[in-house]
């Protein structure tokens, strides 16, 4: 099983060498504003400007494209569900209360593919571009203002940097006790639902002790490595800003005020 949430590719290029804080809010701008747009030509622009992105970052396409599986039934299920309940003066046949329609078609499509680009353009700026330790402290230092209100910032960012970091971890030891269970006779691809999800329960029980085992073991050695919170912590590498954040920033910034633009016809 490949699992791409949570994995890290290396790399030399300018996305991997921009500061985690400015991929983090770009990523943010990015959902919003792929929220806003609604007609086709800014959502080409939208997915051209992503394929720019995926190029430049040096990552294979293959891995990005992989980061959406996990999506794809969600995303289905989206356009069958505006299928058959969007409104519209034509239907293609009308059976009960469900109604398809070609509007409802098009817009469960922009549904998906808002889906599909909103997971491919986090996990490019954030997770396959950023290692869990410059994640944590790019989130550390945008909660830092808060700390002054009693907000656990170093915590919370320690919580969702371990977190992102186990999740290929338990992907994998899923895939290893799913296969030594079938080496035992178990069956995962047949049978009705309730026969399928009964099933999963000798991989569910295996896997929850496992991730137990392991943060129990992560504790140890963290209290062993003298842990204590974020009070009186120096760091190896130094958050900055650079020319290169400016730069992208104000890239960043351009197209989206032109998907936004073409939306809206602001000329």
């Amino acid at each position: 099983m490949t699992f791409t949430l949570g994995n890290y590719y290396p790399g030399a290029s300018l996305l991997h060498k921009l500061d985690p804080r400015t991929k983090i809010l770009a990523s943010l701008l990015l959902m919003v504003v792929l929220f806003m747009i609604n007609q086709p030509l800014p959502l080409v622009i939208f997915g051209l400007f992503l394929a720019f992105m995926i190029a430049m970052s040096g990552v294979p396409f293959r891995l990005v494209l992989k980061s959406v599986r996990p999506v794809v039934f969600l995303a289905v299920f989206a356009w069958a569900l505006n299928v058959f309940t969007t409104p519209d003066d034509h239907y293609w046949f009308s059976w009960s209360f469900l109604h398809a329609s070609p509007q409802g078609f098009w817009v469960g499509l922009r549904m998906a593919v808002r889906l599909f680009f909103l997971v491919m353009a986090t996990q490019l700026c954030l997770t396959l571009t950023t290692t869990p330790l410059e994640m944590a402290d790019g989130i550390e230092r945008l909660l830092r203002p808060l700390a002054r209100l009693g907000f656990p910032s170093h915590e919370l960012a320690m919580m969702m940097s371990i977190a992102l970091r186990f999740v290929p971890t338990l992907a994998d030891e899923t895939d290893k006790i799913m296969k030594a269970q079938s080496s035992r006779g178990a069956d995962y691809d047949t049978g009705g639902a309730i026969a399928r999800a009964r099933g999963l329960v000798s991989v569910l029980i295996p896997l929850f002790v496992s991730a137990l085992k392991r943060a129990d073991e992560l504790a140890t050695a963290m209290e062993a490595r003298c842990y204590r919170g974020g009070e009186g912590r120096t760091r190896l590498h130094v958050l900055r800003f650079s020319n290169k954040d400016i730069g992208a920033s104000l890239a960043l910034l351009l197209v989206l005020a032109l998907l936004l633009v073409l939306e809206y016809g602001l000329l």
